[in-house]
């Protein structure tokens, strides 16, 4: 609890024992009053003042103005018990909402935590100096100590360590870097000691962003919460005239009538049904069920920048991926070695054959060398390293590929056309079976082929692919299964590489080779053929995926691998790039949705039965105190459920 929650709780500990004190003591009269008047100021001064503020500054209809009338008038009709309980259950129930609402924003506050205090320079000396993050320009290098959080981002420079990702991506798997990787602000140094030289500056880095959408994530209101906001502006003056005509009219029917007016009774009903009629429940629970379904998901790693996008997502029915980056890894990676029957039987098995092909390609900074070289170094990480000594007479001929001397042997790693060119298509096409002049493999495999020769022998080929994540086809499924009714695939690749990913994923429909423009133009056609509040969803992590996501009725990014463009433009950001978590976000929107309409439904219906009830004097003031403050607690209870996210 906060200082000022203790206070309140104070307040009524201290009002509860003068009510049962109080209650006990033989008094009447003007002593009586006095003394109930004492828990009554103590539990209720503040909503006094707020209802006495309103009125000066005409906004008046507020639940402060009806707890006040309510107790004021029941307290005048001599109705002091009553008046003094109606005050105290009203303050119970606003400290429990307050520590509802403190424990909602648990999550986003400790996603909080993340911001960087300062950034260590390394001053000439080495001593370690402590400054502010904005102070850091781009390129400088700053020191992560062990414990410390990276206050901007940046590459490694120096050092390795493991890092703990969890308050950014929602996951407890430590991530391992090392000099060259590149990391993001708001990650903590579990280990060794960092040397970062930064790429950005710390307002547009990560961590930086990251607060942004969060903090800003309740300016943008769904339909529902803007309901609420209208429905309390005339309902709360509605039910205020109400009352004051339940207090009026049939007392003056009463007297025209011959009959005697019964005042004090009527005054009761009307002062039960503004207690009855007050709209705590619906204006506390139903913007607190959106900030919990934002902080349950904000601790799973997917940052929702407001309850209008958490609102829409229960109602997506059609998701568009991208493919790169997205659907699969978005970089290169061995996905077969086929050395010949001839290579093996007088050189080596396929780790033989990589060895060669990473070797010859050790000076190439082309994403196909670099790949060829992580999958040799992956094989066996202590002994397989790359020996730029071992390998001389490197040339690298344009479209072709390049040849090397490798350990005194004759290299020579690239495509078709080289092996053509080493008159060596015949080996290759007796491998393949397919013609020489084509840059793919065996009819089902589909991706980059890198074919190697040593000393003049055809020797095998490499098969390098884009492969889909891990999740991705989890994804999927994940989402046909919660509802979706049509996945889609836009991509500007090849149309055999993206039917083959389409097909190992079970995308229903697919659309290849296509510029951004394109991808705008497809996503419009499915905006025009799907049927009324059916929304349309779109993933992407590009610059070039920018313009679709603005498009989309939802725009879902990847933010540890997403462009800067594609997370601006995006309504909903998945920190980890898991696509996965697209279906987790939506099974969080409906379930935050149904609770919403559960408050809805449940607290007009108790508050509609008790109004009735009241008006015909059949409900009492303890009846109205559950009607108000029961129903409140009872809707917050369950606008709680909103965090707990499986």
């Amino acid at each position: 609890m906060t200082k000022k929650q203790k206070k309140v709780l104070y307040r009524i500990v201290i009002a509860i024992l003068l009510l049962v004190a109080i209650s006990f003591l033989p008094v009447s009269g003007w002593i009586q009053f006095l003394l109930y008047m004492i828990p009554y100021l103590v539990i209720g001064y503040d909503i006094l003042r707020k209802a006495g503020k309103g009125i000066l500054n005409r906004e008046v209809f507020d639940e402060n103005f009806l707890m006040a009338v309510a107790t004021v008038g029941a307290i005048c009709l001599g109705e002091y018990r009553e008046g003094v309980a109606v005050m105290l259950f009203y303050q119970i129930g606003e400290l429990f909402q307050a520590v509802a609402v403190g424990k909602s924003r648990m999550s986003i506050s400790a996603l909080m935590d993340i911001r960087p205090d300062y950034a260590n320079i390394e001053k000439e000396d080495g001593q370690l100096e402590q400054v502010s993050p904005d102070e850091v320009a781009v390129g400088d290098v700053i020191v992560v100590c062990p414990g410390e959080k990276i206050p901007i981002d940046g590459v490694i420079a120096e050092g390795s360590s493991t890092l703990n990702t969890s308050a950014l991506t929602g996951e407890s798997v430590p991530r391992e870097v090392e000099p060259g990787d590149e990391v993001i602000s708001g990650c903590v140094n579990t280990s060794g000691l960092l040397k970062i030289r930064t790429t950005k500056e710390f307002g547009e880095s990560t961590v930086s962003k990251i607060l942004d959408l969060v903090e800003n994530s309740s300016m943008k209101k769904s339909r529902s919460e803007n309901f609420i906001t209208k429905f309390a502006k005339y309902y709360t003056p509605a039910v205020c005239y109400s009352a004051l005509a339940l207090a009026i009219l049939p007392p003056v029917v009463q007297l025209l009538t011959g009959h005697p007016a019964t005042w004090s009774t009527w005054i009761i009903r009307a002062l039960t049904f503004l207690v009855i009629s007050c709209p705590c429940a619906l204006v506390i629970s139903i913007p607190l069920s959106f900030f919990g379904g934002i902080g349950g998901a904000s601790a799973c790693g997917i940052l929702v920048k407001g309850s209008n996008y958490l609102e829409a997502l229960a109602q997506t029915k059609c998701v568009v991926f991208d493919k790169t980056g997205t659907l699969t890894k978005g970089v290169f990676q061995v996905t077969k070695i086929a050395p010949t029957e001839a290579f093996q039987n007088t050189s080596g098995d396929a780790d033989a054959l990589l060895y060669y092909a990473a070797q010859a390609e050790c000076y190439s900074g082309h994403p196909i060398s670099k790949s060829l070289r992580e999958a040799y170094q992956a094989v066996d990480k202590a002994n397989n390293k790359i020996d730029n000594n071992r390998v001389t007479d490197v040339e690298e001929i344009g479209g072709h590929g390049v040849t090397a001397m490798v350990d005194g042997h004759q290299v020579a790693a690239g495509n078709a056309k080289l092996m053509a060119k080493l008159d060596l298509q015949a080996a290759v096409e007796k491998q393949r079976g397919q013609s020489a002049g084509s840059d793919s493999p065996d009819g089902d495999e589909i991706g980059t082929v890198v074919y190697v020769a040593v000393d003049d022998v055809y020797a095998g080929y490499i098969l390098i692919a884009d492969v889909p994540k891990d999740t991705a086809k989890e994804a999927i499924d994940a989402l046909k299964r919660s509802g979706v009714k049509k996945t889609v695939m836009l991509t500007g690749d090849s149309k055999a590489v993206a039917e083959h990913v389409a097909k190992e994923l079970a995308i229903d429909e697919v659309h290849s080779e296509l510029l951004p423009a394109d991808k705008v133009t497809c996503v419009e056609q499915l905006l025009t053929g799907r049927k009324p509040g059916e929304n349309l969803a779109f993933v992407g992590d590009g610059i070039n995926d920018a313009p679709v996501l603005s498009r989309a009725d939802i725009g879902i990014a990847m933010g540890a691998m997403g462009s800067d463009a594609a997370i601006e433009a995006a309504d909903i950001v998945l920190m980890d790039d898991n696509p996965a978590k697209i279906a987790l976000a939506m099974k969080i929107s409906r379930k935050c949705l149904r609770i919403v309409y559960e408050n809805i439904v449940f607290a007009l219906s108790v508050k509609a039965i008790c109004l009735i009830l009241g008006a015909l004097g059949l409900a009492g003031m303890w009846l109205a105190i559950f009607a108000d403050v029961g129903v409140m607690v009872l809707a917050v209870l369950n606008a709680i459920r909103c965090l707990k996210v499986k």
